[in-house]
């Protein structure tokens, strides 16, 4: 059975104004929508293994969520360490638009740790949901120590924390040897400004690929997702697939589904999730996008990553979280 490693952090959720007039919800966010969304979209005959460091204060809630899945072994769990869990605190100014603070302790991967942990996986997904998962060091050895394709999604990486915690957008440090660590590589507008620096979008895919990306997927919220992907590439079967130097680079825009309600919690990670368990199963990039773009906006309409695989496996959820 091969076997997806998954490197992310959960994270109890505090969240304010989501719902105008509403009191604050708590729940587990972070890796757990990426956990729920590779748990209800990856082949059946693949496992996830979580390479997932969780503090102490939390680690019997957070594994009781682990059980929860289909795709995890009985035997698996969380990386428990002696300090505080990371805690976010989300305001939402619009649907899209939110500030964040966060505390917690958990500490980063370094290769000495995770290089045993990754020799039984066939793939890597990589969730920066802190941004401190692991170093560029660490990033690099992965690179080179580890054979099979990596998925990552960049976004913490470029959010800088200020001394009471409070994220802002800032440029990353390092970009070029950053995403040299990657085969796909998943960013949002305002990630992908930062990373061009005032440059134009399509000069600043292709430093992308000019790195050894093979797929940018850089998503738009509700207007879809825009990928560039580099010649040959078809998918993340593993061994990854090798590039054709007389194909072109493809482009295009795949919009997503129309929704009437819409949380944006979770949906780019749900959304990364079911991109990458599509491109393991070496479908067109196109059809792994629309089924991507379909799955964050089922888990638009929905609230918290409690019983989310089922709901967006199509099951009935008794008694889906009221928000």
């Amino acid at each position: 059975m091969p076997k997806l490693g998954v490197i992310g952090s959960m994270v109890w959720d505090v969240i304010h104004g989501r719902d105008p007039g509403a009191p604050p919800v708590e729940e587990w966010g972070g890796i757990a929508y990426a956990l729920a969304g590779l748990d209800a979209s990856l082949s059946p005959d693949w496992e996830i293994v979580p390479l997932i460091k969780v503090g102490r204060d939390l680690s019997d809630e957070a594994n009781r969520f682990l059980r929860t899945l289909a795709r995890v072994p009985s035997s698996a769990r969380f990386m428990e360490v002696p300090l505080p869990n990371n805690r976010v605190v989300l305001r939402y100014e619009s649907r899209e638009r939110r500030c964040e603070r966060m505390e917690g302790g958990v500490p980063h991967w370094t290769w000495e740790e995770l290089g045993p942990l990754v020799r039984d996986v066939d793939a890597i997904y990589a969730n920066f949901i802190s941004g401190f998962e692991m170093s560029l060091g660490t990033a690099q050895a992965l690179r080179h120590g580890f054979a099979g394709p990596i998925y990552a999604d960049l976004h913490s990486l470029f959010l800088g924390m200020r001394h009471d915690g409070l994220r802002m957008l800032q440029p990353l440090p390092g970009a070029d040897e950053w995403l040299a660590c990657f085969d796909v590589v998943q960013l949002n507008e305002d990630e992908l400004r930062q990373l061009g620096g005032g440059n134009d979008s399509l000069e600043v895919a292709a430093s992308v690929l000019a790195r050894g990306v093979s797929l940018l997927a850089v998503t738009l919220g509700p207007h879809g997702v825009v990928y560039v992907a580099a010649p040959g590439f078809t998918g993340l079967a593993p061994p990854p697939e090798a590039r054709s130097l007389g194909d072109a680079v493809t482009t295009a825009r795949i919009e997503a589904p129309a929704i009437d309600v819409l949380d944006p919690t979770g949906c780019g990670d749900v959304f990364g999730a079911a991109l990458c368990a599509g491109l393991l199963r070496a479908e067109p990039v196109e059809t792994a996008l629309r089924e991507a773009n379909r799955l964050a906006a089922r888990n638009a309409v929905y609230r918290g990553a409690s019983s989310l695989a089922q709901h967006l496996r199509g099951e009935l959820v008794t008694a889906p979280p009221d928000g």
